[in-house]
C-alpha cells in the first residue's frame, strides 16, 4: 500500500495533505516584536529562557563545577528545545514555532562537557538561506508563507530526542524523527520507518518496552482527519507492526501511557474554530464534553477499548500499571486550559505572566470490569515534565520525579520534587534559577528500582549561566551532589534522553 493509498483509506478520502496549510496558519506577529522583547529582556534576565539563538552551534565547553561530579557516571545527557524565535526582526509568539537546538552534556571521569546545535530540517536550512521565515507555524502568521508538499515542510524537531538502535532522532509532535549524529549533533535527515509512510506523523513522545522494542503514535488530526497511527518498531529500528486507531471527533494528545500489556491514549476533546488562525489557535478544548480513552492490547492492535472520563487537559504521562482488575495512569493535568493552548505566552511576548502552575499529579482510574473511568485528585501541584525509574515492576504506584513551580514570584518551576506515595522530598534551587526536566539515570551494576541519579537541566538568570544538576535520586531533599556551569545561557527547551557511555 503506497502513502496516498493509506492516506485515503484512513482518512475517509481527505486531501490530508493539502489541508496542512489552512491548519498550520496562525496569529499574526509584527516585524517591531523583537525590538520590544530585546527590550524587555534588558530589564527581565529571566527572559533568557525565552530568547533567540542567532548561533548555528555551541561549544564544545567544558563546564565548571561546583561539588563533586560522579566518577560512575559516563554517557551523555541530550536535550532538546525550541530556540530560533527570530529572523529579520520578527518574532514568533508561540513557544513550540521555534526551530529545535539539541544539546549534549557528556559526563566523564567527574568531567562535564556542553555542546549544541541547530537541527538543520528543511524548514530551518531554507530560512537560514532566506534570512526570513517562510515556511507555516503552528502558532505564528507567516506573510506570504510558501506552500508545503508534507509534514516535515514545517518540521521544527524542536521537542524531545532519542537514542534508539544506536542512533539519536530529534522528534517533533507531527512530522518524521529526524537523524542526527551522536557526537557532533549533525543532521543526517529525517527517517522514514516504511517506505509507504514518508513525512507520517510519529509522535515526540515514544516508549520503550522492555523487550527493547519501541511504541509511539501519531496524531492522524494533524492530517485533517481524526485518530491515532500506531507504531511498534522493533530494536533494530524495523518496523513490526503499524495500524490506526479510529476515533470519532477530535482528541488532542501529546503523550501517553503504557503498561506491561496494554497502550493507553487519553483524548483530550477540542473543536476548530472558522478562520485563518492557526492549529493551537483556532483550538479550544471542550471541558463541557468527556475525555475519550483507548486501551488497545498490545498483541491486538485493531482490539481497543474504549472508555470516557470526565474532561482532562493533559500533555505529559507518569506511570501506568494494572491491579486487581483497574488500569492506573498517573498524569500532570492542567487546569488553566487556556494557558495549555500556548504555555508561557507572555514571556514569549517578552512580558510576566501570573506566576501560577495549575497543575496536579492526578491518577486516571479504569474499571476494565465495570467500563468506568474517573480521575483522582492528587495532593501535589505545580508540575510537569513527570518521569520515573522505568525498572519500577510492581503493581503500584512509582516513585516520581519533577519540576515544581513553589514560588508564586518566579517565572518558571523553580524546585524538583521526588514524589514516593504520601512523601514528597522537594529541593527548592534559590532565587533566579529555573529547573527543566530532571531525567533519572539508573546507577551502573545496581538493579534495585531507585537506586540511581537525577540529572537536571537549569538556567540561573541572575549569573547569566545554563548548567546542570546531579542528584542522588534517593536524596533529593539533600540537594545536588554537584552543578556543572556553563559562561553562557540558552533557552529553556522540554524533553531530555540519557545514553549511557555503552551506548543503547
Amino acid at each position: 500500500m503506497d502513502r496516498r493509498q493509506f492516506l485515503h483509506r484512513f482518512l475517509a478520502g481527505s486531501a490530508a495533505l493539502a489541508l496542512a496549510p489552512r491548519l498550520l496558519r496562525a496569529e499574526v506577529a509584527v516585524a517591531s516584536d523583537s525590538t520590544r522583547f530585546a527590550q524587555a529582556l534588558a530589564k527581565e534576565p529571566w527572559l533568557a529562557g525565552w530568547k533567540d539563538v542567532a548561533a548555528e552551534s555551541l561549544g564544545p565547553t567544558v563546564a565548571t563545577l561546583e561539588g563533586r561530579w560522579p566518577k560512575e557516571l559516563a554517557g551523555t545527557l541530550y536535550r532538546n528545545g525550541p530556540a530560533r524565535f527570530e529572523r529579520a526582526g520578527f518574532r514568533y509568539r508561540h513557544w513550540f514555532d521555534g526551530d529545535g537546538m539539541l544539546h549534549a552534556w557528556r559526563c566523564a571521569n567527574g568531567r562535564v562537557e556542553h555542546r549544541a546545535r541547530m537541527v538543520a530540517t528543511s524548514k530551518y536550512v531554507r530560512e537560514q538561506a532566506a534570512g526570513r521565515f517562510l515556511l507555516p507555524a503552528a502558532g505564528t502568521t507567516i506573510d506570504d508563507a510558501l506552500p508545503i508538499r508534507n509534514n516535515d515542510d514545517v518540521n521544527t524537531a524542536n521537542t524531545a530526542v532519542i537514542r534508539f538502535g544506536g542512533r539519536v532522532f530529534a522528534l517533533w509532535e507531527g512530522g518524521s524523527a529526524i537523524e542526527v549524529d551522536a557526537d557532533e549533533l549533525r543532521t543526517i535527515g529525517p527517517v522514514a520507518w516504511r517506505e509507504d509512510l514518508v513525512a507520517a506523523p510519529f509522535s515526540a513522545h515514544p516508549l520503550l518496552d522492555r523487550d527493547g522494542s519501541l511504541w509511539n503514535f501519531g496524531s492522524l488530526d494533524l492530517l485533517g482527519g481524526s485518530g491515532l497511527l500506531l507504531w511498534h518498531l522493533g530494536a533494530d529500528g524495523k518496523p513490526i507492526r503499524v495500524a490506526t486507531l479510529p476515533s470519532e471527533g477530535h482528541g488532542y494528545l501529546h503523550a501517553f501511557a503504557m503498561t506491561a500489556r496494554h497502550l493507553v491514549f487519553v483524548l483530550t476533546p477540542y473543536r476548530i474554530e472558522e478562520g485563518r488562525a492557526a492549529f493551537f489557535e483556532r483550538l479550544r478544548f471542550t471541558p463541557e464534553r468527556p475525555c475519550r480513552i483507548a486501551v488497545v492490547p498490545k498483541d491486538a492492535l485493531d482490539a481497543p477499548r474504549w472508555f470516557e472520563a470526565d474532561f482532562a487537559a493533559v500533555y505529559h504521562f507518569a506511570d501506568a500499571w494494572e491491579r486487581g482488575g483497574e488500569i492506573f495512569v498517573r498524569a500532570a493535568r492542567h487546569a488553566d486550559v487556556e494557558a495549555m493552548r500556548s504555555p508561557m505566552a507572555a514571556a514569549m511576548r517578552g512580558e510576566r505572566g501570573d506566576g501560577a502552575t495549575r497543575t496536579d499529579l492526578a491518577t486516571l482510574r479504569l474499571d476494565t470490569a465495570t467500563g468506568r473511568a474517573r480521575w483522582e485528585a492528587g495532593g501535589v501541584r505545580g508540575l510537569e515534565f513527570p518521569v520515573f525509574d522505568t525498572r519500577h515492576a510492581a503493581a503500584s504506584a512509582a516513585r516520581v520525579y519533577a519540576p515544581l513551580h513553589l514560588d508564586r514570584g518566579s517565572p518558571y518551576f523553580d524546585a524538583v520534587a521526588a514524589i514516593d506515595g504520601e512523601r514528597t522530598a522537594i529541593h527548592r534551587y534559590g532565587a533566579g534559577v529555573l529547573a527543566e526536566e530532571h531525567r533519572f539515570v539508573p546507577k551502573p551494576g545496581r538493579r534495585r528500582t531507585g537506586e540511581g541519579w537525577l540529572l537536571g537541566t537549569l538556567l540561573d538568570t541572575r549569573r547569566g549561566r545554563s548548567g546542570l544538576a546531579v542528584f542522588d535520586a534517593e536524596r533529593v531533599a539533600d540537594g545536588p551532589l554537584a552543578q556543572a556551569w556553563l559562561p553562557y545561557t540558552f533557552p529553556l527547551g522540554f524533553h531530555g534522553w540519557f545514553a549511557g557511555s555503552a551506548r543503547a
